[in-house]
């Protein structure tokens, strides 16, 4: 069961539900939602009357929501599916992520869950107990992390040419972006009441959406929530966040897509991630006072996520289409680097203010899921800073022209490095990675079955 324990129990008060009730007498439902393996928010929809028992005895949903794949069938080598007779376990709402639906057209209001084996144990294979128990080794050295998230997504049109998509009309111009123009600001005007209605959402829900900017392709955007001091609730505001985007878009008769790599030709969606670690005072340990002599705190967080990235690649690129991200010409880095203010990096350390000293990772794409990313980042820091290891040399210019590409290209290489990790195993568990790995070995054997059309383009006529 990993390190999860009755200490990584966060069950809810009834009290926040009358108050809720209270407050929004014209309430008629609440959409009780769980984040999967894959990071896809799943659930029920209940009736306001039914929200009490929700809080004071939990809702009963199937261990095997754990053991989906990405189109959301059971894989039964997962050993949560058949094997247990496909049972269920207890769901219990997360304190403070009970909030209003302004997209809808009724009044629905949504809630986080969390997955119980009973009262006191959380179940071994949800990646937010995962997280919660890396979280907790943090604090028995007495520091605790701040993070924040950044994420790209596509606007596309929700029709699409042979299943494939493309960005979306103006709802000003009519025309369809064609041009990259990176930070443009006529850009966000051509899409100004969209963006300006995501952002209104995502504050109206509690959650500390920032700043949007036009990014490296026709119709992306990023969307930047602010830093908060418990790594837990910031992955729930990213995950709550791709919901708002997703569903504001459909208000306004537009699509979106976190998908890595949707178009061949353009950049790819990632999802950065700022990092740093403030002790019981509120200082922070990562302070530069000579970017060429970083602290050890700093240097030994460093040193064990470059030292362990490969073995964590497969969670910060789980899925098939997330290889195609990577190359020199869209700024995803494709070798364990690190350097200050340097985008071509796997780290960056963003340049300003010394106490605002943090990790940049560069990874990731957009189709990670939040918890499991937070997950093997901080225990890969907290691996290096526990056995103090040095980071590699660090960068400085084009990282692309100086360190050679070894991070694994595909998702086979990966998982079977995830497999083979002592650390990954140590802090996420054992049992957590083989469901995982059986998941994602599912989809990959599916994939290597289907026969794609540019095998018959290639070979019906010419072998």
């Amino acid at each position: 069961m990993g390190y999860l324990s009755s200490e990584d129990v966060d069950l809810p008060n009834v009290q926040e539900a009358e108050a809720f009730l209270e407050q929004h007498p014209d309430l008629q439902f609440v959409d009780l939602l769980i984040a999967d393996m894959n990071g896809v928010v799943r659930g029920k929809r209940i009736d306001r009357s039914a929200l009490l028992k929700a809080y004071k005895s939990g809702v009963a949903l199937p261990a095997s929501l754990y053991g989906l794949n990405i189109q959301g069938t059971t894989v039964e080598e997962t050993g949560l599916g058949l094997d247990i007779g496909d049972s269920d376990r207890t769901c219990f709402p997360l304190p403070g992520t009970l909030a209003m639906e302004p997209w809808q057209k009724r009044p629905i209001a949504q809630c986080l869950m969390s997955m119980y084996e009973d009262r006191d144990t959380p179940f071994f294979a949800d990646p937010r107990m995962i997280l919660k128990s890396v979280a907790r080794r943090f604090a028995e050295m007495g520091l605790r992390p701040v993070t924040a998230f950044e994420l790209e997504f596509y606007l596309i049109d929700q029709e699409n040419i042979s299943g494939r998509p493309q960005p979306p009309r103006s709802p000003i111009s009519g025309k369809r972006p064609e041009s990259v123009q990176v930070y443009s600001i006529d850009e966000l005007d051509e899409y100004t009441d969209l963006l300006m209605d995501i952002i209104s959402t995502a504050r109206a829900q509690g959650l500390p959406a920032d700043t949007i900017v036009a990014e490296s392709a026709p119709g992306q955007f990023e969307i930047n929530l602010q830093h908060v001091d418990d790594p837990i609730r910031s992955c729930d505001n990213a995950t709550l966040l791709r919901r708002v985007i997703k569903n504001v878009a459909y208000d306004h008769e537009m699509d979106t897509t976190f998908m890595a790599k949707p178009y061949a030709d353009q950049a790819g969606n990632g999802m950065h991630l700022h990092i740093s670690l403030i002790d019981e005072a509120g200082n922070n340990v990562f302070a530069l006072d000579d970017e060429d002599n970083p602290n050890d705190m700093l240097r030994w967080a460093l040193g064990g996520l470059l030292q362990t990235l490969e073995q964590y690649f497969a969670i910060l690129c789980p899925n098939i289409n997330s290889y195609r991200r990577f190359g020199n010409l869209y700024y995803v880095p494709n070798a364990p680097t690190w350097g200050v203010e340097n985008r071509t990096t796997a780290l960056r350390i963003p340049g300003g203010d010394p106490a605002a000293t943090r990790i940049e990772h560069r990874v990731a794409g957009t189709d990670a899921n939040p918890y499991l990313m937070m997950a093997a980042m901080l225990s890969a820091m907290h691996y290096g800073i526990a056995n103090k290891i040095e980071p590699s040399a660090r960068v400085t210019g084009n990282a692309y022209e100086q360190v050679e590409p070894t991070l694994p290209s595909n998702l086979r290489d990966a998982l079977r490095e995830l497999d083979a990790s002592p650390v990954m195993n140590e802090y996420l568990g054992s049992e957590f990675l083989d469901v995982f790995i059986a998941c994602k070995e599912s989809e990959l054997a599916e994939f290597e079955r289907t026969i794609s059309d540019l095998e018959y383009s290639w070979y019906l006529h010419t072998v």
